[in-house]
């Protein structure tokens, strides 16, 4: 049986009457076209979005090693970074302490501490990351190496130079073992009396009245007196061109041409001279020009005190005189 073909008709609303649709081939093709056409995107747009939430089992894993081996990667440059900061923090003890008491030459490092790339590790290939890494460690490698060398040369230093050694200012000139004593340390400050910026000569330690003043390194009183500013003070050659100075003593110990040892009582705390409270003024002198005190405490401090007395004396603080 033959069924008839179905006619289509549509409403015109002009007439108010239907009309009979004439399908032709080029119509029937153009529809087809259409459809396909959004059946493929469809399809291509469902494709990439399963593809997306439903990874193969494969695909799960080897993302799963990446992310763990970035991980790994950012751990190792953070254990880098952290030994390139010990790395400064010897460099900086080393130029500005031990090589300032055996007058040496500085040594130059950089240890690497621009590139840290913590949030850009996660969109560098493995490859990248290889590379970066090993540049960081051969870069600590050799700063290791270039402090190693400047260490050997130290111990070299100290053993030529043992005698010269006791003489060296070494230790806190007044008993500071909590560091709570420091008041001011060395630089450009406000003047107490004349409210103005002016350059502090040494470090100020706040104490009692009558508190022990020691001496810093062995030597011979070159001066024990009364001086303008100083109030009562003392003055000690320590040979090898350097001198110590204590001042505002209420009382001096020692007298002019003395010798006297490193740790040796040499006068009590005082308000004299310039002084706005009881307190030591202590100065390091080299060649006749001031050094910075806190580059002299290095019998008398643990490393973590020495840090933080360099924290401390890079305060403002209260300058007392």
């Amino acid at each position: 049986m033959i069924m008839a073909k179905k006619t289509k008709y549509h409403f015109n609303k002009e007439t108010l009457s239907y009309e009979k649709i004439e399908v032709t081939f080029l119509k029937v093709l153009r529809d087809i076209g259409i459809y396909t056409f959004v059946g493929i995107v469809i399809g291509v747009a469902t494709f990439f979005a399963a593809s997306k939430l439903f990874s193969s089992p494969m695909e799960k894993s080897l993302k799963k090693e990446n992310e763990e081996l970035k991980s790994r990667y950012k751990l190792i440059e953070k254990q880098v970074d952290e030994m390139n900061g010990v790395i400064r923090d010897l460099h900086l003890r080393d130029n500005n302490l031990y090589r300032v008491i055996f007058q040496a030459d500085p040594i130059e490092i950089n240890p690497d501490s621009s590139l840290r790339y913590y949030d850009k590790l996660s969109h560098m290939s493995n490859a990248n990351l290889m590379d970066y890494i090993s540049m960081k460690t051969n870069h600590l490698a050799k700063s290791i190496y270039v402090q190693s060398k400047s260490y050997d040369e130290l111990v070299l230093l100290a053993k030529q130079n043992e005698n010269r050694l006791q003489n060296l200012p070494a230790i806190q000139p007044v008993m500071n073992k909590d560091l709570r004593r420091l008041a001011s340390g060395y630089g450009y400050r406000i003047d107490p009396i004349y409210h103005v910026k002016r350059f502090h000569a040494g470090m100020d330690f706040a104490a009692p009245l009558g508190t022990d003043i020691y001496a810093t390194g062995n030597g011979k009183v070159s001066f024990a007196g009364w001086q303008q500013g100083y109030g009562m003070c003392v003055i000690i050659n320590h040979g090898s061109n350097y001198e110590t100075l204590y001042a505002h003593q209420s009382k001096i110990l020692v007298r002019q041409g003395q010798s006297v040892k490193r740790g040796e009582v040499i006068g009590l705390v005082g308000n004299t001279g310039k002084s706005t409270a009881p307190h030591l003024h202590y100065e390091v002198r080299l060649k006749g020009q001031p050094q910075d005190p806190r580059n002299y405490y290095l019998l008398d401090l643990t490393p973590e005190q020495y840090d933080e007395m360099i924290r401390l004396s890079e305060s403002s603080g209260n300058v007392l005189d």
